[in-house]
């Protein structure tokens, strides 16, 4: 049957002085650093388009992060970027709150600390994770039928909905520590999609931009 390769790419770093969770904020946009790992994955997109790869289908958050992350891939592979809102970051209870032990312990937040699981201050990961795949789906079918057989899509998107989209197709569960995450700046986790069915056939993650990391922002996404 049919596949195509869906690329899972997290925003470069933000330039956010404040430390704070910008969630769906708008105008939060890359810092320097993060316009140079945007720059150093697309140059990575490049030389693999050199080595053979077919990369037809190109899309975005549209939260402002995600749109300038995607525009050097965009300018380097002559694609234009498509809008993809089920990709968008999680809703998130702290969005605008630096998220300390201080700021958690007050008691105006504490009922949205009474399930971990689900989140209780968020969107659902379930939903998050459905949402994601959903699209991933119709990004591998976009992909060959405009490339056939093993054409390639990337996806502009954010850490969480990244992470616990990796955390539903392994089985694994979706709760988890954020500061465990596997999913850093500019990263890529690439799923093997069959067109047909919009099955996810198997994963990698790879760090194209990791030269970049030491020094980076560490505030987790929602």
């Amino acid at each position: 049957m049919p596949s195509s390769t869906v690329h899972l790419l997290r925003h470069g770093e933000v330039y956010n002085p404040a430390g704070v969770l910008y969630g769906r904020l708008p105008e939060f946009h890359l810092s320097e650093r993060g316009r140079k790992m945007a720059e150093c994955v697309a140059e990575h997109f490049a030389e693999r388009a050199h080595d053979g790869a077919r990369f037809v289908y190109l899309a975005a958050s549209p939260l402002t992060r995600a749109q300038e992350t995607a525009a050097p891939t965009a300018a380097i592979l002559g694609l234009e970027i498509a809008p993809e809102p089920r990709i968008i970051e999680a809703e998130n209870r702290f969005e605008g709150l630096r998220v300390t032990r201080n700021e958690l312990a007050k008691p105006r937040h504490w009922r949205y600390l009474v399930n971990p699981f689900r989140p209780s201050w968020g969107e659902p990961y379930e939903q998050q994770a459905a949402r994601v795949l959903a699209a991933v789906a119709d990004a591998a079918r976009i992909a060959v039928d405009r490339g056939g057989d093993g054409a390639e899509a990337i996806l502009v998107a954010h850490q969480l909905p990244i992470w616990v989209t990796r955390l539903k197709v392994q089985g694994r569960p979706l709760w988890h520590d954020p500061r465990m995450r596997e999913c850093t700046l500019a990263s890529l986790t690439s799923l093997t999609v069959d067109a047909s069915s919009g099955a996810v056939v198997s994963l990698r993650y790879a760090e194209p931009a990791a030269a970049l990391l030491p020094g980076a922002a560490t505030t987790p996404g929602a």
